[in-house]
């Protein structure tokens, strides 16, 4: 009798230890099934228009094309499949607010009071920056750059671009000029973080601005317009992070 009696704590113990893990994962899991329904609700009258957002998506180098040329599918599932994918990453990209709630709903309550006042106003300002970071790629760089890469194309050169090929290069010009923009952000939370301070990241301008270069001459086309186009707000964007990392109190250690 008593060589049992030891074990029904220890098992008791292994289920109160047991309990909130699994408790974590069904809220996780239900995180997540809510944001695949919510990609999914997007997605279906999204794709019913997905032809138009695709012609929408491609007037910039439509416009930059020689009378005459026009885009090709070079592959068979491609008129199809093409829009499909656009459709589909579009849903998520418009999601991305209901994905960060989620997120945060399920780190929130971990977090302390100050971690949080600090965080919402970052997920905010993050998602704003994307955006804004997607918008300026469409706006202000694809025209420049189809302009120049057209240009510069030899005369007798029929210029005929895949739609599946121009549709991932321009989701990865969307996702590199999204990601750059959150430079701010991330600079905040290195000051907030105590990682490292305003006067440190004042001194390594100089480092800052060469990484630039190097990380937009890795994302962007071999062109010198489109890389320009990316360094030189990253770095402009690195100093707005530092101008408002004066206001930001560096985390205590808890």
């Amino acid at each position: 009798m008593s060589s049992s009696n030891p074990s029904a704590p220890d098992s008791e113990d292994y289920e109160d230890q047991e309990m909130p893990l699994l408790e974590h994962l069904a809220e996780l899991r239900s995180r997540l099934l809510r944001i695949v329904l919510a990609v999914l609700i997007i997605f279906f009258p999204l794709f019913y228009i997905a032809n138009d957002l695709y012609a929408f998506i491609s007037k910039p180098l439509r416009a930059a094309l020689p009378e005459g040329s026009t885009m090709i599918a070079t592959e068979v599932a491609s008129p199809f499949l093409t829009p499909f994918k656009l459709a589909f990453v579009l849903a998520f990209f418009i999601a991305i607010p209901y994905v960060l709630h989620q997120i945060w709903s399920f780190v929130a309550p971990g977090l302390y009071r100050h971690e949080k006042r600090v965080a919402v106003p970052l997920l905010v300002s993050s998602v704003i920056l994307f955006y804004a970071g997607m918008a300026f790629a469409y706006f202000a760089v694809f025209p420049l750059v189809f302009a120049f890469l057209i240009g510069v194309a030899p005369t007798d050169v029929a210029i005929m671009t895949d739609i599946n090929a121009y549709l991932n290069f321009v989701l990865k010009m969307f996702f590199a000029f999204g990601f750059a923009f959150e430079i701010p952000v991330a600079t905040l939370l290195l000051v907030w973080s105590g990682a490292t301070s305003v006067e440190a990241l004042r001194a390594k301008r100089a480092y800052v601005l060469v990484g630039c270069f190097v990380f937009a001459m890795l994302l962007t086309p071999p062109d010198v317009i489109s890389q320009i186009l990316l360094a030189i707000p990253m770095w402009l964007l690195y100093e707005v992070g530092i101008l408002f990392a004066r206001w930001v109190s560096p985390k205590e250690a808890d």
